[in-house]
C-alpha cells in the first residue's frame, strides 16, 4: 500500500514551522495513543503513522529530502535512521510527567525495548552538513572525492567524560536522575512536572576536576579528511549520508551522521534536464539543405555521429538515445538532444555569390 503524505497525516501545511508541527503531533498523539485506546488496532496503526511523519518532518535534512523527492528521498533509510535523534519526551514529558505512556515510551513501545535512565539522558550527536560543488562529468562517471570537515571529536584524554579520573561526582540536587520533579495537587488530581535538573543540566553528574585537554567539554574541535563517493546520476540537492561522521554524542551516545549535499555546476557545452542533456550544434546551410552525416557532435564520452535529414531547419531537435546521464541507482541512462542551428555564411567570394544567385534564380523559377 502506498504511503500517505506526511503533511496530510499531521493535518498541516507544507510550510508549517516547528511550533505548528509539534502542536499538531501532540494533539493527534493524545487522541490516538494506544494507552488511551486499549485494544484498538486502528489507533495503534494511526499512532505509528503519526510517529513516522513527525520523525521525518521534525528533522531539517530528512524534511528537505522528503519535500524534494517525496517518499523516494528516504529510500534506504531504516526505521532506526528515521527515528534517530527524535526527542518525543520533550513533547509530552513537561505535560504529563511520563504518565499515560507518553514520553520516551512512545519510541520504545513500537520498537520493543526499554532504556535505562542513563541511556535516556545520553544524547546522540548532531548531524553535520557539508555543501560540495561538483562538475557534470563527476555525476556522469562517478567520482571519489576527498573533503575536509571541521567537527567536534571525543576527547581521547578523558574519553568524552570531560573530567580527569575520579573528577566526577553524582549531582546532589537530583541524586543522579538528571530530573527535577515538582508536584501540585488540585482537588483529587495530582499534576506532576518533570524538567531537567538545573544544577547538572540533566546529566545527573557534576564535574569537579575538568579534563585539561578539553577543559571539561568532553570533545575537541578537529579537522578530518573524509572520502566521499559521488554516485552516477546524482543531481543538485542529492545528499550523501556518511554514517557516524557527525558530532560525537554525549556520555558515550552514538555520533551523528554527515550529509554531503551536492551542487552540480553548469557546464559550458551541455545543458541538463533531468537525466537528459541538450547541446547546440551549428550546421552550414548547404549541409542543412542537402542532409548528411555530422561526425563531431559533442558527447559526454566523446564525439558522436548524427544523420542530418535533407531540408533541416534551424532549431530542429534530434535525439541520440542512451547518451545522456546515467539514472541514479538504476540501469540505463537518459538521452542526448542536439539542437541544430543553421548558420548563414558570411564573407562570401564573388564565385560563391554568383552560385547563390543562380540557386536563387532556380528556386524562383520553381515557384513561378
Amino acid at each position: 500500500m502506498a504511503k500517505r503524505d506526511y503533511y496530510e497525516i499531521l493535518g498541516i501545511d507544507k510550510g508549517a514551522d516547528e511550533a505548528a508541527l509539534k502542536k499538531a503531533y501532540r494533539g493527534l498523539a493524545m487522541k490516538y495513543h494506544p494507552d488511551r485506546n486499549p485494544g484498538d488496532a486502528a489507533a495503534a496503526e494511526k499512532m505509528k503513522e503519526l510517529n513516522e511523519a513527525y520523525a521525518v518532518l521534525s528533522n531539517g535534512e530528512k524534511r528537505r529530502l522528503y519535500d524534494t523527492y517525496g517518499h523516494a528521498g528516504l529510500e534506504g533509510f531504516t526505521q532506526e535512521d528515521i527515528f534517530r535523534g527524535v526527542d518525543f519526551g520533550s513533547i509530552f514529558g513537561d505535560l504529563f510527567g511520563g504518565g499515560f505512556g507518553f514520553g520516551g515510551s512512545i519510541f520504545d513501545s513500537f520498537f520493543g525495548r526499554r532504556r535505562s535512565g542513563r541511556a535516556r539522558r545520553a544524547r546522540r550527536g548532531a548531524d553535520l552538513r557539508y555543501d560540495l560543488a561538483v562538475e557534470l562529468e563527476d555525476v556522469v562517471f562517478g567520482k571519489e572525492e576527498e573533503i575536509e570537515i571541521s567537527r567536534m571529536e571525543t576527547c581521547r584524554a578523558c574519553n568524552g567524560v570531560g573530567a580527569k579520573e575520579d573528577g566526577v561526582k553524582e549531582c546532589e540536587a537530583c541524586h543522579g536522575s538528571g530530573q527535577s520533579i515538582t508536584e501540585q495537587r488540585s482537588g483529587s488530581s495530582l499534576f506532576r512536572q518533570i524538567t531537567a535538573c538545573g544544577k547538572c543540566r540533566g546529566r545527573g553528574r557534576i564535574i569537579v576536576d575538568p579534563c585539561g585537554e578539553c577543559e571539561g567539554k568532553g570533545s575537541i574541535d578537529k579537522k578530518k579528511e573524509i572520502s566521499v563517493q559521488i554516485p552516477k546520476g546524482a543531481d543538485t540537492g542529492h545528499a550523501i549520508r556518511v554514517e557516524g561522521e557527525g558530532e560525537p554524542g554525549m556520555d558515550g551516545a552514538e555520533s551523528g551522521d554527515l550529509y554531503v549535499v551536492l551542487t552540480v555546476e553548469e557546464h559550458p557545452v551541455f545543458e541538463r534536464h533531468g537525466d537528459d542533456v541538450y547541446v547546440v550544434k551549428e550546421v552550414g546551410f548547404p549541409q542543412a539543405a542537402l542532409g548528411g552525416e555530422l561526425q563531431d557532435i559533442p558527447g559526454l564520452e566523446g564525439d558522436l555521429k548524427l544523420d542530418v535529414p535533407e531540408g533541416t531547419q534551424s532549431r530542429t531537435v534530434l535525439r541520440i538515445v542512451n547518451k545522456g546521464i546515467p539514472h541514479l541507482n538504476n540501469y540505463g541512462r537518459g538521452d542526448e538532444y542536439v539542437v541544430l542551428k543553421v548558420v548563414t555564411p558570411t564573407g562570401l567570394g564573388e564565385e560563391e555569390k554568383e552560385l547563390l544567385r543562380k540557386f536563387q534564380d532556380l528556386r524562383s523559377k520553381r515557384t513561378d
